[in-house]
């Protein structure tokens, strides 16, 4: 499920065309889902009534047969309860929600402000553990004690740490459904050690990763590998070269011509100059390396 990005208009408004448009986009290369309003979504930068906007035109964009998970983010759990209300309204199945983000919070904190949420949920909660933006951390054993609330549901896991991951996986996975976040470093681990699903912002760039998890799947080991190879380069070039993630998803889907790019909300900034320069090259550069084809096909075609 693609973390989709928040398009804005010339006048910063939210460009619902642009959102629906990359979200079926989507949809039709192989998502099964989407989540919206998230980090990738620049939540922070958005109005209450702006979020419940996105909730109910990410809903109807991925169609019947999809999932619409939206981002409840909140300080407070009365915060994150308004933004959960509203996301039922508009017919999301589930909330993303994180820990409460600038408070420095102990465990019987974090877990306190969990359990109001989950005791006042009217969707599914799914986890989120991402502790470079939240600054609280989601570790394996409070998922563990999490995971026994009655509407958690899963956890979309983007520590980036892969014994954090396997830990929450190994503690947790009999009970929720466990995600893997930063799908284009650990994606492929990830699947071999039994996660549920998949969930990164890289698709909107290249829809390729949305193929990682069939592949697997289908045993096509190699062309899995050489995606999630590329997709580690792809991580190292939005983060470097003084470009951070979300400027660089955005200005790598105008660049290959992809709606729900554009300008970034304050205070991010789009990139300029050498930095996007240095981006575009890096694109052409990846994204145009043929796929290996997997070794039982080449040698059944090859005869070697």
């Amino acid at each position: 499920m693609p973390a989709i990005t928040t398009p804005f208009t010339a006048q910063n408004a939210v460009d619902h065309d642009a959102l629906a448009a990359n979200i079926r986009r989507l949809m039709a290369q192989g998502a099964t889902g989407v989540v919206a309003a998230g980090c990738t979504g620049e939540f922070w930068a958005l109005r209450p009534e702006e979020r419940a906007e996105i909730y109910a035109t990410a809903r109807k964009a991925v169609g019947p047969d999809g999932t619409a998970i939206v981002g409840a983010a909140g300080i407070t759990p009365r915060d994150v309860i308004a933004a959960m209300k509203d996301a039922a309204q508009a017919g999301a199945d589930a909330a993303l929600v994180m820990p409460p983000f600038f408070a420095h919070l102990s465990r019987p904190e974090i877990i306190a402000h969990f359990t109001a949420v989950s005791e006042a949920a009217p969707l599914p909660v799914m986890l989120y553990n991402i502790p470079g933006n939240a600054g609280n951390a989601l570790t394996p054993d409070i998922v563990d004690e999490l995971a026994d609330l009655d509407n958690v549901v899963a956890i979309k896991e983007s520590s980036g740490d892969w014994l954090n991951f396997h830990g929450t996986l190994t503690r947790a996975g009999d009970r929720i459904r466990v995600f893997c976040g930063p799908s284009s470093t650990i994606g492929m681990p990830a699947m071999l050690a039994g996660c549920d699903g998949l969930v990164d912002c890289f698709p909107n760039v290249w829809d390729a990763l949305l193929d990682i998890w069939p592949m697997v799947q289908q045993g096509r080991m190699d062309e899995a590998w050489a995606i999630q190879s590329c997709a580690q380069e792809l991580t190292q070039l939005f983060i470097t070269g003084g470009r951070t993630l979300y400027p660089a998803t955005k200005a790598a889907m105008d660049h290959l011509g992809f709606p729900g790019g554009g300008a970034p909300r304050p205070p991010l900034q789009p990139l300029q100059g050498e930095a996007l320069a240095g981006l575009q090259r890096g694109l052409d550069r990846l994204l145009n390396q043929p796929v290996p084809r997997p070794v039982a096909q080449h040698h059944a075609e090859t005869g070697a």
